[in-house]
């Protein structure tokens, strides 16, 4: 299994990565917020889990062994395959994962694309006694920010991923109604992936 992969990030995409590692560039799939602190040119450490199937290898990268612990688990409930994993921790953090399954929030795992009411009852019982309690309320969760410094992170990230200074500007004022909607600390990987949603559109 390859546990982990660091080296200097090549290129980035909307949702993945390419870290050279040893002179060879190796494409890692990962979620908004992980994608969201990586810079191109510069050093880079993520968490790995390589998932095997017949007819492809594909290695997903997190920012820490939390969420690629969590990814695992996740797939140990029926109907729950590595993009579902994914998703689900594109949304909500290893911790509010923890905290949503631990208290029965049905709603928090709607909020997942992909996840109906029926399967979010479902995920609940299947994973009540496998994800274990949340670890605490430390700090903000992988992917937030303070109120007043998500414009900043997020047109960073988007600058990051290869778009044009005008092209992050207006995507980061398409997604400000969400970010001022929302309760809290706005989630950057959240609106990481509301503004690459607007700039397909626009393209």
């Amino acid at each position: 299994m390859i546990a982990f992969v660091s080296g200097p990030v090549a290129a980035l995409a909307p949702d993945s990565a390419v870290v050279e590692v040893g002179g060879i560039g190796i494409a890692v799939q990962c979620t908004p917020n992980t994608l969201s602190a990586l810079r191109t040119g510069r050093q880079a450490k993520l968490a790995t889990s390589l998932v095997v199937r017949e007819d492809s290898l594909t290695l997903y990268g997190f920012a820490d062994d939390d969420e690629r612990q969590t990814f695992e688990l996740l797939q140990t409930a029926s109907g729950v395959g590595p993009r579902l994993a994914q998703a689900m921790l594109a949304v909500h953090s290893p911790d509010a994962l923890r905290r949503a399954v631990s208290t029965g929030d049905e709603k928090a795992l709607t909020a997942v694309p992909g996840i109906g009411k029926k399967g979010a009852q479902k995920l609940l019982l299947e994973l009540k006694d496998r994800l274990g309690e949340p670890l605490g309320t430390g700090g903000p969760a992988i992917g937030t920010a303070v109120t007043t410094g998500w414009r900043d992170q997020l047109h960073a990230a988007l600058i990051g991923l290869g778009y044009a200074t005008r092209e992050a500007d207006e995507a980061v004022s398409a997604v400000a109604p969400q970010a001022a909607a929302a309760e809290g600390a706005p989630q950057v990987g959240q609106l990481l992936k509301a503004a690459l949603q607007t700039l397909n559109r626009a393209r």
